[in-house]
């Protein structure tokens, strides 16, 4: 039976890296926020960094899992990534691509720029094992993520995602977060690959997790359906994060300290880029700012006049 560990008990001595929505999306919040990050160290948990930052402009054929609507320019973004030396992350997570659709010419611009950034690490999450062929043949210095869309609700499936070499970190479905006992037997090369998404609002007993994404897919192929109506009895209320809280899947700054990484986890994601900059901003804090600075980093976000943070 798992038992729950204490940090400041624990021998493992690592750090958590939070894998951040918008990279196209927010590129405003972020060109306000990146610099009081790195100026203001003394804001934010020592125990935690910025792993990445992810997300796909607008009007991207290999986007999938929310619909992209950066429209900034796909330069400005890398430059600002490679001024903070943050690793920045292409969700191509379409799940219905076919071969014809590897020749899109914007798509391929934009891996052939961020293919020469001077960031070591560039990533692309995605779904489809044909654009991962591709991908390996066409762009192989780019790491790889096995995208939360393919809703890997089985443990057994989860851990044959692990297995596979072409995937560096591998983002289960989120109602696999608390299998405690199973994940806590994985070895230590699979746990550096899992990544935890942690604040999801749907909820935990739906059953129409990838009809969503694949509705998702088809806009962003630019196929003509229906909008997928969700049949939670919350839907009308939009994202929550004081709903996401009280979902089963749930991941809190105590239990990544007290639990997870104490376990041998260190990867956790934030879901987001469909949401507005205003609520990001409130990951932000929850989950990385001390708490005694949590209104100095809202009121110095809150009153840069150049943001439209709703």
């Amino acid at each position: 039976m798992f038992q729950r560990n204490n940090m400041e008990n624990s021998k493992i001595k690592m750090k958590a890296y939070f894998h951040l929505p918008g990279l196209f999306e927010f590129y405003e919040f972020y060109k306000v926020f990146l610099p009081l990050y790195r100026t203001h160290p003394e804001y934010f948990y020592d125990w935690c960094e910025i792993g990445s930052i992810y997300g796909a402009p607008a009007d991207c054929l290999w986007g999938g899992g929310r619909v992209g609507f950066g429209d900034e320019s796909p330069t400005d973004v890398l430059n600002l990534m490679e001024e903070y030396n943050i690793s920045p992350r292409l969700t191509f997570s379409n799940s219905l691509l076919r071969k014809e659709h590897l020749a899109d010419k914007k798509c391929n611009r934009l891996c052939k720029l961020f293919e020469n950034s001077s960031i070591e690490e560039v990533g692309v999450i995605l779904h489809s094992d044909l654009l991962l062929e591709y991908m390996k043949k066409t762009y192989p210095e780019f790491y790889f993520v096995s995208s939360t869309t393919k809703v890997l609700t089985d443990f057994g499936d989860f851990e044959n995602e692990l297995n596979r070499d072409e995937f560096k970190y591998v983002v289960p479905d989120f109602r696999l977060n608390k299998s405690f006992d199973k994940l806590e037997a994985l070895s230590q090369a699979q746990k550096d690959k899992v990544e935890f998404l942690c604040n999801e609002c749907c909820s935990f007993g739906c059953n129409d997790r990838k009809a969503c994404y694949e509705n998702v897919s088809r806009k962003s192929l630019g196929e003509e359906c229906e909008d997928h109506i969700c049949a939670s009895p919350q839907a009308n209320r939009g994202y929550r994060f004081s709903d996401a809280m009280k979902n089963q899947g749930f991941i809190s700054v105590d239990d990544i300290q007290n639990i997870y990484m104490p376990m041998g986890f260190s990867n956790f994601k934030i879901e987001g880029r469909s949401l507005g900059s205003a609520i990001v901003l409130e990951f932000l804090l929850h989950y990385m700012t001390k708490p005694e600075y949590q209104l100095i980093v809202r009121e110095e976000i809150y009153l840069d006049s150049m943001l439209d943070l709703f």
